[in-house]
């Protein structure tokens, strides 16, 4: 490396936090307390034991030999990804379970479209096009900074 080079370390932007630095004792309490409260999914694995997933956080997945290893596994999972969300300040996921939703959209697709979204749904762990599509778009929503929510 270049000693007067621009993109020397010595000029870099230094870090607020060590990457192997452990969460904040209120954020990881705080994330435990959330990440407790998702829905789990569980299936059985041929070549890993078990694998889960959650409703809420649908692409944070855990394996375990039997189903408590798997369990204890995937709620360490979920507690990392919510305490990282709080630490860099993103809104995590609010539990399936204290969402009652009573409002409809209707968007019109192609039958080709509707394929996609069926195979992308399915094979990412959701229930159905509806659930993924709603999480889809609130991620998207909730982790870009340029837009602002009231929600």
């Amino acid at each position: 490396m270049l000693k007067n080079s621009k993109h020397s370390s010595k000029n870099a932007a230094k870090p607020t936090k060590k990457l192997n630095a452990p969460f904040a004792e209120n954020i990881l309490h705080k994330a435990q307390k959330i990440a407790g409260s998702y829905r789990i999914i569980m299936d059985k694995n041929e070549n890993l034991g078990f694998v889960a997933n959650s409703v809420e956080l649908p692409t944070v997945f855990a394996d375990g030999k039997t189903p408590d290893e798997c369990y204890k596994a995937i709620e360490k999972a979920l507690t990392v990804a919510v305490a990282t969300m709080l630490e860099v300040g993103q809104k995590p996921p609010v539990p399936a379970s204290s969402r009652i939703r009573t409002e409809q959209i209707n968007v019109r697709i192609t039958s080709e479209e509707k394929m996609l979204l069926a195979d992308a749904a399915s094979s990412m762990g959701f229930k159905g096009i509806s659930d993924f599509i709603r999480n889809i778009a609130l991620n998207r929503i909730f982790s870009n900074p340029n837009i602002k929510t009231t929600a």
